[in-house]
């Protein structure tokens, strides 16, 4: 690890791959929210909390394409129920757009804005639960009675990381966490990402630890300074580790 006085003080962490299955996002999150697209914006499209995303989705379809959409707004009669044709083929044309951009592994701020309030529902209602690997709760845990500062950076929204942590197979460890980064922070590739997360938390590049199943994350974090350790686990896209040391289990990070 990088020579710093004091050494290690924090310990950032991806979510998919790190800390839970790569299928969970992919087979149950994904799929839960594409099939509930269609009812959760035939009842939530013309309410006004929901407004500045529907006008995003619009702009995004109108940028693929789509020139209908431009200068859409949410009414009631979007969400399909009784309204005009148009309306009606407006709210089709969004569902259609958005489970195109799920099924792609699209990322579109607006649709994890969307998706995160889809997943609150399930997790809410008993039917979603994270499985983390068995290792997760205990390393958070004892990281945090040490004086670690624990953080989170998915491309998940932040609402979504939230969620996914209080409503785990090992109870709610989101108050664990101090710090949230999405991809609103900057790109998962991009060291300048990593120096901003540092600046918000108020440390060095060198004073955090960086775990990630990706290797360009790595490299990235890597290259802003950070300390790092691949993610290797089962049914993860990538399984060499190239030039990172690799874990199997957060219990073999020792800091």
């Amino acid at each position: 690890m990088p020579a710093r006085p004091g050494g290690i003080r924090a310990v950032l962490l991806d979510i998919e791959g790190t800390t839970c299955p790569v299928p969970f996002v992919s087979q149950v999150l994904f799929p839960y929210a594409r099939e509930r697209l269609d009812g959760f914006l035939r009842e939530e499209a013309d309410k006004p909390a929901l407004a500045p995303l529907i006008k995003a989705i619009d702009a995004a379809m109108a940028a693929a394409g789509d020139g209908s959409s431009e200068g859409a707004t949410a009414t009631p009669d979007d969400a399909g129920n009784g309204g005009s044709s148009g309306n009606s083929d407006l709210h089709h044309r969004r569902v259609r757009f958005l489970q195109g951009l799920i099924d792609e592994d699209r990322k579109l701020p607006a649709l994890k804005e969307l998706q995160g309030l889809i997943w609150d529902r399930g997790y809410a209602g008993g039917e979603l639960r994270c499985p983390l690997f068995e290792d997760v709760a205990p390393a958070l845990r004892a990281w945090r009675a040490a004086g670690l500062e624990l953080a989170v950076y998915s491309s998940g929204s932040v609402k979504a990381q939230q969620l996914l942590y209080r409503h785990s197979n090992a109870g709610d460890l989101s108050p664990l966490f101090s710090h949230w980064f999405d991809t609103s922070t900057g790109a998962k590739g991009e060291a300048a990402s990593y120096r901003a997360i540092a600046a918000a938390m108020d440390l060095e590049p060198g004073a955090i630890l960086f775990v990630s199943d990706v290797r360009a994350e790595l490299e990235a974090a890597r290259t802003a300074g950070m300390a790092t350790r691949f993610s290797l686990r089962q049914d993860n896209p990538e399984q060499e580790a190239g030039p990172f040391e690799a874990i199997t289990s957060l219990a073999q990070i020792d800091i």
